[in-house]
């Protein structure tokens, strides 16, 4: 019975990750915290593979859309892969099963929950204008270029960190920050950015978990059973999905499980 409910779970986050850009592990890693009782570093390690394969699905959805703007996801990975890398170094160096990095995962998986949540809130309340149409010619080229070209790369970097130690940081961080960072970009590609970057970082931070042997292989095979279907369904809706009242939603939810972690 609990493997059902293991899939039902991946399918429901594998939906909100296509259809918001947030949800992988700012939800996957509380439910398996709080609903199924998984250790902190084995749900962070699970997590972060999970989140790998469902949005590489979603990543394949979008891109046969043409929607996935490769320019800002190639600046976006230029720093979360090597920041991913620092990190699983720090991590292998103190032990992921230690009582300091059980607690350090939790309060820092709270805090970002948190900041997850604001900027949901803050994207519903600021960016919740009709979408923009989607830019022409050179207007186009002028959407794939940063306020500044740093700014991508340092947003990678942070947001690299912060997914190798708690599997949460892309999603409504990243897509929050990147409307900031690249204003002429419509919001589908802005999450579309969001999911396809994440692949590549959220596989080697998982790879570099199993390595450490933070991963639950079969749990893993059951969520992404639910998943894969899910954030494919979501991906094709995107366009159409009623956004602020899902992201509402969210925010609130979002809110409580932070609030729970840091209060342990």
């Amino acid at each position: 019975m609990q493997e059902f409910a293991f899939v039902f779970a991946g399918f429901g986050v594998g939906l909100i990750v296509g259809l918001t850009g947030v949800g992988g592990g700012s939800l996957m890693t509380p439910v398996l915290i709080f609903f199924f009782g998984v250790k902190p570093y084995m749900a962070v390690g699970t997590d972060l593979l999970f989140a790998a394969f469902t949005k590489l699905g979603g990543t394949v959805s979008l891109a046969r859309q043409r929607l996935v703007p490769w320019p800002v996801v190639a600046q976006l990975c230029a720093g979360s892969i090597p920041a991913a890398l620092i990190a699983l170094w720090a991590l292998r160096h103190l032990g992921p099963e230690s009582a300091r990095v059980q607690h350090l995962m939790t309060t820092t998986l709270g805090v970002a929950l948190l900041l997850t949540a604001a900027a949901t809130a803050y994207k519903v309340l600021v960016f919740s204008q009709p979408r923009r149409p989607e830019p022409q010619g050179a207007d186009a080229a002028a959407a794939f270029k940063a306020r500044h070209w740093s700014l991508p790369v340092l947003l990678g970097a942070v947001i690299g960190t912060l997914v190798t130690f708690t599997s949460v940081g892309a999603g409504a961080i990243g897509v929050s920050v990147l409307l900031l960072v690249f204003p002429l970009l419509p919001l589908p590609r802005i999450i579309a950015a969001d999911i396809a970057y994440a692949v590549p970082l959220t596989l080697v931070a998982g790879l570099g978990h199993a390595s450490l042997g933070s991963v639950d292989w079969s749990l893993l095979a059951q969520l992404l059973a639910g998943s894969l279907p899910g954030i494919w369904i979501g991906s094709r809706l995107v366009t159409r999905a009623p956004e602020r009242l899902i992201r509402s939603a969210l925010s609130v939810l979002l809110a409580w499980a932070g609030a729970k972690l840091v209060l342990v």
